[in-house]
């Protein structure tokens, strides 16, 4: 069996996801970490890029709401670094 190019992009993107929680699990990030949310979002990302060559309604769905939720993060992430700057 041979890996296409967008096999090997779904399959970085799953290992990315899964590091993020194995590095959560260890407790070397913090699930409010910056870190732990671009992973999760880069990982995402590059699972749907997969999904575009081989389509999985199911997989899709899973996936875009794992980045939004991801995306969040970052947003609140940011929001509370500038919240934290305003009180300075």
């Amino acid at each position: 069996m041979q890996l296409s190019l967008s096999d090997l992009i779904g399959i970085v993107g799953v290992l990315i996801i899964i590091i993020a929680y194995m590095l959560l699990q260890l407790e070397k990030i913090e699930a409010k970490a910056l870190s732990f949310s671009v992973l999760n979002t880069l990982g995402a990302l590059l699972i749907i890029v997969s999904l575009l060559y081989d389509w999985n309604l199911a997989s899709f769905i899973m996936e875009s709401t794992w980045m939004m939720l991801s995306l969040y993060g970052i947003l609140k992430y940011y929001k509370t670094v500038k919240k934290g700057e305003d009180t300075v």
